[in-house]
């Protein structure tokens, strides 16, 4: 299954574009944003977990990264309500569930095989995020091939100062508008090297995910 796996072209999904599949396991559907194989592929997707739904414990040989966007999920154990960011490192297992249903960002077989930490971090916690001139940001993770940070931005204001070599973004909160359209929360955008647009905060400002640098030597998939 390939989708939006051309790496070289913009990928742009907007919430009113999602199409909810169901996964092989009862309660649990996702969009796929983008996909590099079948059931065990690289992949992009919006997970929702309804009320009182599992997976059973299952093996992540490249790796899985995950944000909590609504709902409280639960991780071997722990709980990790909205605003939870997760790293489980390649040969990690787990058993994920939700009691009250949840809605995650994630991330599968997209990590160095260097990796070897499990990273948990509280975004909403004010102590995890600083001033960087006239923004707020929250570092999540950073190593030779990639850095992952939120950015809170107030309205109206540049999202990159300088051109960037390539980048994924998920809107969180607010707005953003570049090339004339609007994106609202839950919009996911893939610009690839060599293009650029300018992103610019909404009137309400935004707060978005943004990964770069994984991109550089991405390829389109035939």
């Amino acid at each position: 299954m390939l989708i939006n796996a051309d790496f070289t072209r913009t990928a742009i999904v907007a919430p009113h574009e999602y199409e909810w599949v169901s996964s092989p396991q009862s309660g649990v559907e996702r969009v796929m944003l983008d996909r590099i194989g079948a059931e065990k592929a690289r992949a992009t997707s919006i997970v929702r977990y309804a009320p009182n739904s599992s997976f059973p414990s299952h093996l992540h040989p490249g790796g899985e990264e995950i944000l909590v966007l609504s709902g409280t999920f639960s991780d071997e154990g722990a709980d990790y309500p909205a605003g939870w960011y997760l790293r489980n490192p390649p040969g990690s297992s787990h058993r994920p569930s939700s009691d009250e249903g949840s809605t995650i960002f994630v991330k599968l077989q997209q990590m160095a095989d260097t990796e070897q930490h499990a990273v948990r971090i509280d975004t909403r916690d004010p102590s995890n995020w600083h001033r960087q001139g006239s923004r707020e940001v929250c570092p999540l993770f950073a190593d030779d091939s990639e850095q992952v940070i939120l950015y809170r931005l107030a309205a109206n204001e540049l999202l990159f100062e300088q051109l960037l070599q390539g980048f994924e973004l998920l809107v969180l909160e607010g707005s953003v508008t570049a090339g004339g359209q609007t994106y609202e929360p839950g919009s996911w955008l893939r610009m690839p090297t060599g293009q650029h647009l300018d992103f610019i905060a909404g009137q309400e400002g935004t707060t978005v995910y943004l990964k770069t640098g994984h991109l550089v030597q991405q390829k389109a998939e035939v």
